[in-house]
């Protein structure tokens, strides 16, 4: 071919490629992991890289800034949408039992492009909250010591003042990142008795939070003299739900870790409905304690629960809220870099991603090379990222990646399924099935009614009305976010887009709903399809657009430097 404008056949082959989804096809028996994940491996597993989070990181950085003591209804809102995703996680994991998730369902589901894009996104959610993390544990560490270490550094190296930088390099935070990185690609074995330990300290330290913050606890903190419960509002509340939404992620690590777990049909819906509840009920009761232990608009962001006991004269207790903050970052960061390779793993081993990344050392059976590389680039964003500029970032990171497995639901769901191998063609059963409507087909009840619909081919009908159902919403959405200020509509203009919008989110669910989906007994499936998944997506995009225009910018560039890669 010359040199020029590519041609149609090339230019179709190309999106074909783009659009080409990966087959379910089991493991090599000799490939496959070892399955001996428990439910109480996987459920530390989740919670441990979560619960530090949500508690040391973004308690202090909502209530402080954001939300006031209404934080407990930001954690409260987020817990109630993370479930739904929770639910769209359990039937995925169920349906696509193998390592690299929430990957792999977008592969599955809608097409290699999404695939690249959702591992491309999570990669860099997992890195930035590494780092995070690493700098709020650096932050501890230093609240042990009397803050000495801070002065130091500050004193010899002297205050920054540049965009999205910190302040000055946090040392501590990238030698912890690459100390962990060392002793996953050395010590691998040992990493599920060490997440017990250091998940088991941190969930003891919390219930001793939970237990002297309600003994501690002053009413008057929320008393209108203090600023009121809700001091920012209903926009206070939303833009803490969209940050506090990070902190229901770590079922993730569940759904990832699935092809390793004892009869993961049963133990991964289990472990990922009991971490849900158990993080959702520590965010909320921490966070109640926090705003009542002191004044909302006097904590510290970085290690408010040690300030808060401070505050009080209770220095011996904000130091074990310290040493518990320390083993709950611990976990988290040992969570996220044994997390982080199987993901580019499996990248690399469908071709999306360097090829050097699926190695695995011989000796050792972990991919050092991708272990030992990421961790550098994640001490290296820890060293010298700023913590506040990092958060809204990853729940944007987070909130695609929740929207993009939502919208797999419905994909799946309305798909036709494979045959079974042993249902013959000349069986009866098989002669019941192929009478009976297929997934993706018109229900025969509601086919005089929808005539229209009647003539397309299985599946066509469902494509176009989930492609409007996700161009309303978005609209839908920008109109409720934005009607009253950038859009700049008169009273009328705003009411019928709004009419128009909400109308045509209903149309293109009652689409979707007349079609035959899959019905599965031998897995657990999310009731309620497609009204569950779609408000999830709703509730998602509402909740992006609460984020910042760098926000979006950012992660713009980063998606182009993904594709130009």
């Amino acid at each position: 071919m010359v040199w020029g404008l590519p041609s149609a056949a090339s230019l179709t082959r190309f999106c074909q490629k783009l659009n080409r989804q990966k087959p379910l096809e089991e493991s090599p028996r000799e490939m496959s992991p070892q399955r001996h994940l428990t439910t109480l491996d996987l459920t530390l597993r989740a919670v441990g890289g979560t619960v530090g989070l949500g508690l040391y990181v973004l308690t202090g950085t909502v209530a402080k800034g954001m939300a006031g003591p209404a934080v407990v209804v930001s954690f409260s809102i987020a817990a109630m949408a993370s479930l739904v995703g929770a639910l769209c996680y359990v039937e995925l994991a169920a349906h696509v039992p193998h390592t690299g998730s929430p990957y792999l369902f977008t592969y599955v589901s809608m097409g290699e492009l999404w695939a690249f894009l959702i591992g491309w996104n999570t990669l860099l959610g997992h890195l930035i909250t590494g780092a995070a993390l690493a700098r709020v544990w650096s932050s501890y560490v230093d609240v042990i010591f009397s803050h000495r270490i801070h002065s130091f550094i500050e004193d010899h190296v002297g205050i920054w003042q540049v965009p999205f930088l910190a302040q000055n390099p946090d040392f501590l935070a990238a030698g912890i990142i690459l100390s962990v990185s060392t002793f996953v690609s050395c010590k691998a074995r040992v990493s599920s008795w060490l997440n017990r330990t250091f998940s088991a300290i941190s969930l003891a330290v919390i219930i001793f939070i939970i237990i002297l913050g309600f003994f501690l606890a002053r009413p008057h903190n929320w008393s209108a003299e203090e600023g009121g419960f809700a001091p920012f509002g209903f926009s206070g509340i939303m833009a803490g739900t969209t940050t506090c939404f990070y902190a229901f992620v770590g079922f993730g690590a569940i759904a990832a870790s699935s092809e390793e777990a004892q009869n993961a049909k049963r133990t991964v819906p289990m472990a990922i409905t009991i971490s849900v509840g158990l993080v959702a009920g520590a965010n909320i009761l921490v966070s109640t304690v926090l705003t009542l232990m002191v004044p909302w608009h006097s904590l510290h962001p970085y290690w408010a629960l040690a300030d808060a006991f401070h505050q009080r004269g209770y220095s011996w207790a904000a130091f074990i809220v310290a040493v518990g903050a320390i083993c709950a970052m611990n976990t988290a960061i040992l969570n996220i870099i044994l997390f982080l390779p199987r993901i580019t793993y499996a990248m690399a081993r469908d071709g999306l991603f360097f090829q050097v990344f699926a190695h695995v050392h011989p000796r050792n059976q972990v991919p050092m090379v991708a272990i030992m590389v990421l961790g550098v680039l994640m001490a290296f964003l820890a060293l010298l990222l700023d913590h506040e500029a990092l958060v809204q970032f990853l729940c944007l990171s987070a909130m695609i990646t929740r929207t993009v497995v939502t919208t797999s639901i419905i994909i799946l769901r309305f798909r036709k399924a494979p045959p079974a191998s042993s249902q013959g063609p000349g069986s009866p059963v098989g002669t019941e099935q192929a009478s009976a409507p297929q997934p993706g087909q018109l229900r025969p009840a509601l086919r005089p009614y929808l005539c229209f619909l009647g003539g397309c081919r299985p599946g066509a009908a469902v494509t176009w009305a989930l492609g409007v159902l996700v161009a309303s919403a978005i609209t839908l959405d920008c109109v409720l976010v934005f009607g009253d200020s950038a859009l700049n509509l008169p009273t009328w203009g705003y009411t019928l887009l709004l009419l128009l919008s909400s109308a045509t989110f209903l149309l293109s669910l009652l689409v979707l709903g007349a079609h035959q989906q899959q019905r599965r007994q031998d897995t657990f499936q999310v009731p309620m399809v497609p009204l569950t998944p779609a408000l999830s997506i709703l509730l998602n995009i509402f909740l992006m657009l609460q984020l910042s225009y760098v926000t979006w910018l950012s992660f713009s560039i980063w998606l182009l430097i993904g594709e130009w890669g």
